[in-house]
């Protein structure tokens, strides 16, 4: 296969999830935000860990303000962020995502994602295949909330609005 039909297949399917994620987030309602479900916390822990994910050097990563590294201390954040935030947050990881699909080549695939515990040490399509199935488990929950709490979910996405 060549790079730039992998990259194509990449994108398709990872921008597919993130948009699934993106639709979840776009139909929860205000009432049930931050209701006891926390569903802004399950959108938000999502997006923190597609963040993480897509950062080539992990151990040097910082989430963009105004969010904080809660994730890392297993401690909720220090306030419920909005939706308009939070959906800000997943486009500026929707860019950083194609973006690192785009600039993919022969040599960077080789090149090992691993992060500071060394728990975790995978080249970078399977640190990309990892991080969309992880997107994809939490859009599926946020569904599931959505069904439960208002009778509604988004459809399915078969392929990301765009192209690389």
């Amino acid at each position: 296969m060549k790079t730039d039909q992998l990259k194509s297949i990449l994108w398709s399917q990872f921008g597919a999830s993130i948009d699934m994620l993106q639709n979840a987030i776009s139909l929860c309602p205000e009432d049930i935000w931050d209701n006891e479900e926390k569903f802004w916390y399950n959108a938000y822990h999502c997006i923190f860990f597609l963040d993480y994910y897509l950062t080539p050097d992990p151990v040097n990563f910082t989430p963009p303000l105004p969010f904080d590294e809660s994730e890392f201390e297993d401690r909720m954040p220090p306030r419920t962020y909005s939706k308009t935030e939070v959906l800000e947050y997943l486009s500026y990881c929707r860019k950083k995502c194609k973006s690192l699909i785009h600039e993919l080549s022969k040599e960077s695939i080789q090149h090992h994602w691993t992060n500071q515990s060394k728990t975790m040490d995978y080249n970078v399509v399977e640190i990309l295949l990892y991080n969309m199935r992880h997107v994809q488990h939490h859009a599926a929950q946020l569904n599931l909330l959505l069904r439960q709490q208002i009778d509604d979910a988004p459809r399915w996405v078969r392929h990301a609005k765009d192209t690389i």
